[in-house]
């Protein structure tokens, strides 16, 4: 069974959970201005650092309050980004073990399209927030 789209969503939320999920996004992108001005990578600063699993973590506990909003899309959104970043992530590292390295000399491209993904993500997401709509339309 598939879940209605939240644009039919009427129940405003509250201001405060309007704020966290600012902050939410705010972290995870605390986290991938880290990858591009340190020796880390977005991928990595996105996937470990404390910014992005303190935002899934607040995603976790906060997404019930979300239930029946516009910003349930926007917690949907956020999570579906982490996790499906660390699936394509996984699937490289994969890859490189099962060619004993040689991948290596390729899956920086994979991993480099998963660096712009979540940039583009964390931007389109923030970008819908601050217009005060859901995600999906």
């Amino acid at each position: 069974m598939s879940r209605p789209l939240m644009a039919t969503a009427t129940v405003e939320p509250p201001q405060s959970l309007i704020t966290v999920t600012h902050v939410i996004y705010g972290l995870h992108a605390a986290s991938l201005i880290t990858g591009i001005i340190t020796a880390a990578t977005v991928v990595a600063a996105f996937l470990t650092g404390w910014p992005s699993l303190i935002a899934v973590i607040l995603n976790y506990v906060k997404r019930g309050e979300a239930h029946g909003t516009w910003l349930e899309s926007h917690f949907r959104w956020q999570i579906r980004t982490f996790w499906f970043g660390l699936l394509w992530v996984a699937l490289c590292l994969v890859f490189i073990v099962a060619t004993l390295g040689v991948g290596l000399l390729i899956a920086w491209l994979p991993l480099g399209v998963v660096g712009l993904w979540f940039i583009y993500r964390v931007a389109r997401g923030w970008l819908r927030l601050n217009d005060r709509r859901p995600m999906y339309e």
